[in-house]
């Protein structure tokens, strides 16, 4: 074999060995099948999709309430929020994928990091679904004439694709829960009120903000159980700077704080005492962070943080829908 022939062996040797799956020459290894469709699924991450229907159905309550609600607007919404939500998921998948991130990582397998898909296939896939959920934004502000609310999604759009993207992604810079709660809370249900209406409701913001402190728990206890692999890989989160102790204190008080907000309606909303009861998924999660140490205790503690973020939307929803206890109503 000649010094050119072997010079080429050794490039395609370290390729395959590489953590990169961008540099490897091709992304399935003979190793690995190729994705299947409950790949795919598993990698639009179903447990995080409660951040995306609950402010929605939070507005949408609320402007039934202040007789504001437009179907329409509401369905394109929660199209707009499910699909930019599953847009930075893969997103995520790609970025941290072809970075080597993922290369150790202890959670769920990724597509990209797996070699199951292609990097590109990947990242087409999360520009596609995010191009998707923009053009149900657009279709929302033209039903509702609310143009300034397409520079608000221009800006979720791009903070979907630098949370893990580009070459300074914020994920990197411990930025990311601060982000998922204001973007999947207050900008959610605000925006999604102001689009019916063109209006600014202290409820829309309020109730916002309730979930906007869900979503940042859920981005948390999911670094949380990636602390090791992420420092490993030089990845900077909130938890890897704060370290396991404080971070299961602080995903406590995120998980909690959310029911002191919606107690102001609890007993003046028809159904809002029901609301309160779902501490009771909320409780648990905490104490399973508060003693976990396995993944298999954070991935719990993240399906029961997005069930208690559906259902925290849905319920309070569900109360402003039902509308006024009638001795707190000086019209009754």
């Amino acid at each position: 074999m000649n010094d050119r022939a072997r010079r080429r062996t050794t490039r395609r040797e370290q390729a395959k060995r590489s953590g990169n799956p961008a540099k490897r020459k091709t992304a399935v290894t003979p190793e690995l099948r190729p994705a299947t469709a409950g790949d795919w699924v598993k990698g639009a991450r179903p447990r995080t999709l409660g951040m995306a229907i609950g402010p929605v159905a939070a507005a949408s309550g609320i402007a039934v309430f202040n007789g504001i609600f437009n179907w329409p607007i509401a369905v394109l919404c929660l199209l707009l929020a499910l699909f930019m939500q599953i847009g930075v998921n893969f997103a995520n998948d790609f970025s941290d994928g072809v970075r080597g991130t993922d290369a150790r990582r202890v959670g769920p397998g990724r597509l990209t990091g797996s070699g199951k898909a292609a990097p590109k296939t990947v990242r087409n896939v999360a520009l596609g679904f995010l191009a998707t959920g923009g053009a149900a934004g657009i279709a929302a502000v033209l039903l509702g004439q609310q143009w300034w609310l397409l520079a608000v999604g221009a800006v979720a759009i791009l903070a979907a694709w630098f949370y893990t993207g580009g070459k300074r992604p914020y994920g990197y810079m411990a930025l990311g829960e601060l982000v998922s709660g204001i973007f999947f809370g207050p900008v959610a249900v605000v925006g999604t009120v102001y689009a019916m209406s063109g209006e600014i409701l202290e409820d829309a913001v309020l109730i916002g903000v309730a979930l906007g402190l869900l979503a940042a728990a859920a981005m948390l206890v999911n670094n949380i159980r990636d602390i090791e692999t992420d420092r490993a890989a030089g990845k900077r989160t909130l938890a890897t700077l704060l370290g396991p102790t404080v971070s299961k204190v602080l995903y406590g008080l995120l998980m909690l704080a959310p029911f002191s907000l919606v107690a102001i309606y609890a007993f003046a909303l028809m159904y809002g005492p029901w609301v309160l009861l779902l501490m009771l998924i909320a409780l648990p999660a905490v104490l399973i962070v508060a003693m976990g140490s396995t993944p298999r205790d954070f991935i719990l503690a993240l399906t029961l943080t997005g069930i208690t973020n559906l259902l925290l939307g849905v319920g309070v929803g569900v109360a402003f829908w039902g509308g006024i206890v009638g001795f707190f109503n000086p019209h009754v």
